[in-house]
């Protein structure tokens, strides 16, 4: 008999961060649903994602065949409590491609999560994530990369950075590394912060408002999550969409 659905709570190591109020009262099923995506060896695909209202909790699991190709963005930036989870699974030569964005004030909880494994040699995954929290907004990154004993000549990286533009604003990130191959290049980064106050003051010294110039210095803190998209104007959409999200916090 198959193992029935159960809700996720925060002693689940995956869910400790998650808005408990959402949880418990969640749709069992809905919020057990996984979607599916097969990338045929040697082909490319894409997916963007722009979660601007509404509660949502997207779970995405990607099998990227021999040299395929995943790229992936996403934006969260309503509702009060999101997620987005993806599980990817490399095989020989391919790579993966991510970035994504947190941003909202009041109380929200928005999530990123991710498992990368890397099931045999040569692939390559690169993830970037940024989130800007104001008021009492959490933002938070669960990251995982995982590499198989034959996994030899892996190259991971994940980066994580928020900017908390007030002092009731919080996130939380569990940078994670499994490795069990040994010629690999693996790395991870996390940062958290307040807007650097001496280059929004260097902007406004020559001449720009203060207003202006801490925009501008969010908005390059967020683009860098979408460097990587090689379609010009969907970038510029993606950014436009998060700097939206901001209001009047900056």
């Amino acid at each position: 008999m198959a193992d029935l659905a159960v809700l996720p709570t925060n002693r689940d190591e995956d869910w400790r961060y998650s808005d408990s109020a959402y949880l418990a009262g969640a749709d069992v099923q809905a919020i057990n649903h996984w979607r599916t995506l097969d990338v045929p060896a040697g082909e490319t695909r894409s997916e963007t994602a722009a979660h601007l209202s509404g509660a949502v909790v997207d779970r995405l699991r990607v099998h990227v065949g021999a040299g395929g190709r995943f790229n992936a963005f996403i934006t969260l930036g309503g509702g009060h409590f999101q997620r987005a989870e993806l599980e990817i699974t490399l095989e020989a030569g391919a790579h993966f491609e991510f970035g994504a964005v947190t941003v909202g004030g009041d109380d929200k909880v928005q999530e990123i999560v991710t498992r990368v494994i890397h099931a045999q040699p040569n692939a390559t995954s690169n993830q970037v994530v940024r989130s800007v929290h104001w008021g009492h907004a959490t933002g938070n990154f669960l990251g995982r990369i995982e590499v198989a004993r034959d996994a030899q000549k892996t190259d991971a990286a994940q980066n994580f950075r928020a900017l908390l533009l007030e002092k009731g604003a919080s996130a939380n990130t569990k940078p994670e590394l499994e490795i069990y191959a040994d010629d690999v290049k693996c790395a991870h980064g996390a940062a958290i912060g307040a807007l650097d106050e001496e280059a929004a003051f260097y902007m406004a010294a020559r001449g720009l408002p203060p207003k202006i110039a801490k925009r501008l210095l969010v908005q390059a803190f967020l683009g860098d999550a979408f460097a990587a998209m090689a379609d010009d104007d969907a970038r510029e959409t993606m950014l436009e969409q998060a700097l939206h999200q901001l209001g009047d916090a900056v």
